[in-house]
């Protein structure tokens, strides 16, 4: 079986990784680090092709020590028992160094059993995520993580990986077109990985040794999509997607999607957004829009791409074609503005939580002591209004409810 490109282009030696300057250039502590053989466990994080695993890799070679690789996604906690049980039985005092890619996947408890052996330096552990470990990883594990981030490729990193490979998979005798080149870095944003995937399936179907536009379009199976997340593209687009979605537009609101998607853009970026559109412009005229909008956001997360295209879609049309309300947004910073610059007002009394009373005191009224659980009483001196129902959807509801009461309250 012939051996992937991802394989032979890997570097054996810190002095051959491409990228990641910032933790591992010169005079930087990880490399000072490796070059000494004195690693610590750590806890590497950042996006999909990197690099990650291939510097640990590069660290455990040095180390000249026994390796372990777990996934946590696939294999439970079992597997790190074993490796446990492995060096406690063990007679050899061996450097043993414990990979455990997405360790993310570990819940709470599993993260736990960790511990005790990082504590006693019994087992360096390296765990490499793509989420962010402050969210997904137990305080008393990164206590013990040196904790590194990686980031994205930039587009001089994936030359130099696109021209290593080329030489040293290929003896300089593949041909890649300047056009070609574009293409594939645009497509890989970032991903080495990415990268390597799309030279060695483009290299199958080239002709006279030479990969030019037509090759790289053809085998990336997609239009190529002009998409520059940190430029123009990325705030144009997503501009046209939230207004395409206020405006209950749902071929727009598709294509702009579509955009996003071709153009490699962070589909929790598009969810993030179309939880915002979700409570800033559908707000209380559909308030199932917010719980849909979220759970698309969660379902994201754990999904991945290519089938979270599908709740992307699913979520954004949902909150394209739901009644629009802004008067939660307005009536927020109306508050917020009278805050800042109104009035200050001081709590009433008969609202505290802990009040003493003289006989002349107002008592707080328990409204579900009262007919509808509604009266009328001062909950804010100097009354101000600052949420003004529409006549949109479930708000025309909370519209007539609001007048009922009040009349209901006047009648007694």
């Amino acid at each position: 079986m012939q051996e992937s490109l991802q394989k032979i282009v890997a570097p054996k030696e810190i002095d051959e990784f491409i990228g990641q300057s910032h933790i591992v250039g010169e005079n930087k502590y990880l490399r000072k680090a490796i070059e000494n053989g004195f690693i610590k466990s750590s806890l590497f994080y950042g996006p999909s092709g990197t690099g990650k695993t291939v510097l640990a890799s590069i660290i455990a070679s040095k180390l000249n020590a026994r390796v372990f690789k777990i996934n946590a996604a696939v294999d439970g906690i079992s597997e790190f028992k074993s490796v446990r049980d492995y060096v406690k039985n063990s007679f050899n005092k061996e450097n043993v160094v414990v990979i455990i890619d997405e360790i993310h996947h570990f819940n709470k408890t599993q993260q736990d059993v960790l511990l005790p052996s990082m504590e006693r330096d019994e087992i360096i552990v390296i765990g490499i995520t793509t989420e962010n470990p402050f969210f997904y990883i137990n305080k008393s594990l990164l206590s013990r993580f040196l904790i590194f981030e990686f980031k994205k490729h930039s587009n001089k990193d994936l030359l130099l990986i696109m021209d290593r490979a080329i030489e040293k998979a290929y003896n300089n005798k593949i041909t890649i077109t300047p056009k070609a080149k574009e293409i594939l870095i645009k497509y890989s944003d970032g991903d080495a990985r990415r990268l390597l995937n799309a030279i060695e399936a483009s290299i199958v179907i080239a002709k006279n040794n030479i990969i030019d536009e037509k090759e790289v379009t053809e085998i990336l199976s997609i239009r190529y999509v002009s998409y520059d997340k940190k430029y123009d593209d990325h705030y144009d687009v997503i501009s046209a997607f939230i207004k395409s979605m206020r405006g209950t537009d749902p071929d727009a609101t598709l294509y702009w999607l579509a955009r996003m998607i071709l153009g490699g853009e962070d589909p929790l970026f598009i969810a993030r957004r179309i939880v915002i559109c979700a409570s800033e412009d559908v707000g209380l005229a559909n308030p199932m829009a917010l719980v849909v909008a979220n759970s698309a956001l969660e379902a994201v997360k754990n999904i991945g791409m290519p089938e979270s295209r599908i709740i992307l879609a699913h979520a954004a049309l949902y909150v394209c074609l739901s009644p629009k309300s802004n008067s939660a947004y307005i009536g927020i910073e109306k508050a917020i503005d009278e805050v800042k610059h109104g009035q200050f007002r001081e709590v009433p009394l008969h609202l505290k939580s802990f009040k003493t009373f003289d006989e002349n005191s107002k008592k707080y009224k328990y409204p579900h002591d009262w007919p509808n659980h509604y009266v009328e009483q001062e909950y804010m001196p100097n009354p101000k209004k600052f949420y003004i129902p529409t006549d949109q959807g479930n708000e025309l509801k909370i519209k007539k409810f609001i007048e009922e009461l009040k009349n209901n309250e006047k009648k007694t």
